[in-house]
């Protein structure tokens, strides 16, 4: 199996994701104790998609984040750059009726294959950091919104209490790898680790949004931090 480095080479990246696919989902209930599933809902009332809105949900994966959406009425497009992602998101929302099955788009989050002003909504959930440059993957996400669209990042965090900041380093180095060893890629979670540790915290994300052309940006923080939601609108 592959292992990425924090170099993120999207082949190897990619690669990486492949080799997780079938296991991806119930390995992150495991990796965060089942609170993966609470952060995801409050990305769905955080986004408030309407029925008729196009969304794009960027590195959905296997499309589990996408499928709220869908089910709201919302033109939902699932894009990842993972076929094996995609390959397993398919074949599992093939048994859902269909207005409740998001569309599976390969794309890379650098050159996203759609027209400008497409959406009224864009989202990425834990995505975000595997890119080879967050910059541009932002000015892409605003470029096919539309004037007025929002936006919505859901990603790891650094909690801001210094005690709560240490025992989730210790998490990430410690325990994260031990979790890591049912899985059919252990390398993939230890890049996981490292890609967490490595990232940005609230503020210095914020203002990286903000010098994407995003305004009205503000965060909220889940779970003391080790996660947070930033919001932001594309200007019209």
């Amino acid at each position: 199996m592959t292992r990425a480095s924090l170099d993120k080479r999207p082949e190897e990246v990619a690669a990486m994701f492949d080799g997780t696919a079938e296991r991806y989902d119930l390995l992150n209930s495991l990796m965060t104790g089942g609170l993966d599933r609470r952060w995801r809902r409050a990305v769905v009332a955080a986004l408030d998609v309407r029925p008729g809105e196009r969304v794009l949900d960027l590195a959905a994966g296997t499309g589990t984040s996408s499928i709220p959406f869908a089910e709201a009425g919302a033109r939902t497009v699932a894009c990842d750059f993972s076929f094996g992602m995609l390959t397993v998101g398919r074949r599992r929302t093939g048994r859902l009726p269909e207005g409740s099955r998001p569309r599976f788009v390969a794309g890379d989050a650098l050159r996203l294959p759609f027209a400008d002003g497409v959406f009224d909504a864009v989202t990425i959930s834990f995505g975000l950091r595997n890119v080879a440059d967050t910059d541009l993957a932002l000015r892409e996400l605003r470029r096919v919104t539309k004037p007025g669209g929002r936006l919505l990042v859901c990603e790891v965090s650094h909690p801001p209490n210094r005690l709560l900041a240490l025992g989730h380093r210790l998490h990430l180095r410690y325990g994260l790898p031990l979790l890591a060893r049912v899985s059919s890629n252990p390398d993939s979670y230890r890049y996981l680790a490292e890609s967490t540790l490595a990232w940005p915290g609230q503020r210095e994300l914020a203002q990286r949004l903000i010098a994407a052309g995003w305004g009205s940006v503000r965060w909220r923080n889940l779970t003391f931090g080790v996660v947070a939601l930033h919001h932001a609108v594309n200007p019209a």
